[in-house]
């Protein structure tokens, strides 16, 4: 694993069809930062996350610190095909696809890997498994021994815990906390205010804009909460992605107050 760089994101606009989900946002996660990004349904979240692990290229504004090689994304689970025909071993296998490339066949120190981290996530004996036999709770963890096989220093997931038990949870968030000790960003998207207060030092409040970000005591209070609710109403769905006059010589990277226009 190569050590992670701190990740900036400067005047960040991005959406689909020029419409923006996230707009002129500005902020830095330090190295090895173990984070939550949260906001109202439809707040631009999942976009922004996108961005970050160069899934979706911005319209405006630019992602620093990170390029998609050192990133392992966690995509939220209804974007999966269960039913495509794969076992167990084999999606989680797929973690090793930059080792390996399309074609080459895993040796066996490499499906000792595969093994290992199956075990390590509680699917011992699922492994001839398909997904679509699998619980929720249980396609989470095929999905989390596919990142493990990544090895990468930074971890973006999108609502990595839906769908799954109280045990499930627990067991995920062990690993989270591991790839935290062991010095990896860790951003994940969630909506549970009670666990990221629980668990993530650090905070992310969207609503299309940035609402506040960094200790997540100072970022969810009610004054910010209620902010966000009200900055999300009035954003106008249908509109297009505006420009600003002009720009900063020297990009921000600190949260501050958003610009007055609607969209």
């Amino acid at each position: 694993m190569s050590e992670a760089a701190a990740i900036e994101l400067y005047d960040l606009t991005a959406g689909y069809e020029r419409h923006p989900a996230v707009h002129h946002v500005s902020l830095r996660w330090p190295r090895g930062a173990l984070a939550a990004v949260v906001g109202p349904n439809g707040a631009g979240k999942s976009t922004l996350l996108k961005c970050v692990a160069g899934r979706l290229r911005p319209m405006h504004g630019v992602v620093r610190g990170v390029t998609a090689a050192e990133v392992a994304y966690l995509p939220q689970i209804s974007e999966v095909d269960r039913t495509f025909p794969v076992t167990v071993r084999e999606l989680v296998a797929m973690g090793l696809w930059r080792e390996l490339g399309p074609w080459a066949r895993a040796r066996a120190a490499q499906r000792r890997r595969v093994q290992v981290a199956i075990e390590s996530v509680g699917l011992r004996g699922f492994e001839q498994r398909t997904l679509d036999t699998l619980s929720g709770g249980q396609f989470q963890r095929a999905l989390f021994a596919r990142l493990l096989l990544q090895d990468a220093p930074v971890v973006l997931l999108d609502e990595p815990f839906t769908g799954v038990d109280i045990r499930t949870l627990q067991d995920l968030l062990c690993i989270l906390r591991r790839w935290h000790d062991e010095g990896r960003t860790v951003i994940a998207v969630l909506h549970d205010l009670a666990l990221v207060r629980a668990t993530f030092p650090m905070t992310t409040l969207l609503a299309r804009e940035l609402v506040a970000h960094g200790a997540t005591a100072d970022v969810l209070t009610e004054a910010n909460l209620l902010r966000a609710r009200h900055m999300q109403e009035a954003f106008d769905e249908q509109a297009e992605w505006c420009d600003r006059d002009a720009y900063p010589s020297v990009p921000p990277v600190d949260a501050g107050e958003p610009h007055g226009h609607r969209h």
